[in-house]
């Protein structure tokens, strides 16, 4: 089942006319077509990628006894009662439907291991704890790759383990297609009755492309197809992969800069919310900051960009210097400035022209993947501690960083 926006999240939501939104209406009608039916389905005896018996079985998803596991569209709550029967698992099965969620409590709603949540998808990963496994029955296609897997890539443990089946080729034959955009698609009711619904069915190497850029490490895609018997060309596409144990990083780009941009700052601001990054128009992670300005202080450059790219503001005062940290970039060497800022006023929000934005607050233990190397590089001389790979670096601290937290 999908995990998608309600209509009153303003965060999420788009409006009306959006593929999301429609796909919630469609699957919340389809529950109320089951639930005036009374329909009544069998307990899981295996997780079914797509058709009965088809697909890899629960091996996929790794170990289970004792994990914490979320069902991301669970739909009724079958395959999430299994996994806590057979397995032990403590499960959340989560779904955007109301009226799922109700099939599913009133099935499943006092097996204990279990908790059903009405919830949107990506809402409900950003503000979970981390989960080793999260799987994903055929909800993927409903659900924008772009909002939902920055929110997956850091709801994961280190370590943990993602599964989830996605259309491939449909029930006419259509197959998938490059661009990442929803398509028009028939969700047929048992009984009679259908819906559209609009779903990212996306080629194989696209969606190995997205996990990627995310930092999840792809470890097996496997074919479901239906039984030899049947003529039905539809097809799914299964993917397991994994967030690494450590952060991973981006380098900058081998292009010189010009010649004043040779140093740059990268601006800490941590509090009981987290830590700041900002998402890159590249798709990476980054600290407020940019370049020195001519006749600029360093403290005064922190500020400056502070204000510009997160409407943020501080004073001069408010900014202790790290240090610096050299690189060289095809022949070109570099100085990033790392400055933790003590105080500020505001909330972070996107500014008009701007490469960055998408402003969030990190807990340090759920940093995301595919961090700019430069502000990795002032994070861990900040926290030497944290579990960040970037390339080498010469630091020189221009003090010592008291106060930095436990």
């Amino acid at each position: 089942m999908p995990q998608i926006p309600s209509p009153d999240d303003s965060e999420s939501c788009v409006g009306r006319d959006s593929p999301e939104f429609v796909n919630t209406a469609a699957w919340q009608a389809y529950a109320a077509h089951h639930l005036r039916r009374g329909t009544v389905l069998a307990d899981a005896e295996r997780i079914d990628w797509g058709f009965p018996g088809a697909g890899p079985d629960e091996e996929f998803l790794g170990e289970l006894g004792g994990r914490r596991v979320l069902d991301l569209g669970c739909g009724t709550g079958r395959q999430a009662a299994r996994l806590v029967r057979a397995y032990g698992a403590t499960v959340d099965g989560v779904d955007s439907a109301p009226g799922q969620i109700e099939r599913a409590r009133a099935r499943y709603g006092s097996l204990p291991g279990l908790r059903l949540l009405h919830a949107d998808a990506v809402d409900h990963l950003r503000s979970s704890e981390p989960y080793d496994v999260i799987y994903s029955v055929n909800a993927f296609p409903y659900v924008d790759p772009r909002r939902l897997l920055p929110a997956l890539a850091t709801a994961l443990t280190p370590g943990g383990t993602l599964c989830f089946s996605v259309l491939h080729t449909n029930s006419r034959g259509d197959g998938p297609t490059s661009e990442i955009v929803a398509r028009p698609e028939i969700l047929r009711f048992a009984g009679g009755g259908e819906a559209t619904v609009r779903m990212w069915v996306l080629a194989t190497d696209v969606w190995e492309g997205l996990l990627a850029e995310h930092g999840l490490h792809i470890e097996r895609v496997e074919s479901v197809t239906a039984p030899a018997d049947r003529t039905n060309p539809a097809s799914y596409r299964v993917f397991r992969a994994r967030r690494p144990l450590r952060i991973s990083t981006r380098p900058r780009t081998a292009r010189p800069p010009v010649a004043h941009a040779a140093i740059g700052v990268g601006a800490i601001l941590y509090g009981p919310r987290g830590l700041l990054l900002g998402r890159h128009r590249r798709g990476t992670w980054e600290l407020p900051g940019g370049t020195v300005e001519p006749g600029e202080s360093l403290e005064e450059t922190v500020v400056r960009e502070l204000r510009e790219e997160t409407g943020l503001l501080a004073e001069p005062s408010d900014v202790r210097l790290l240090g610096h940290s050299l690189d060289r970039v095809e022949g070109v060497v570099r100085m990033t400035v790392g400055a933790v800022v003590e105080r500020w006023r505001g909330e972070p929000g996107d500014q008009p022209g701007e490469s960055v934005g998408d402003w969030r607050w990190y807990p340090l233990d759920r940093l995301p993947p595919a961090l700019f190397v430069c502000s990795a590089q002032s994070l861990t001389a900040w926290r030497p501690d944290l579990p960040i790979d970037h390339a080498p670096v010469r630091f020189t601290a221009y003090a010592p960083a008291p106060g930095a937290p436990e």
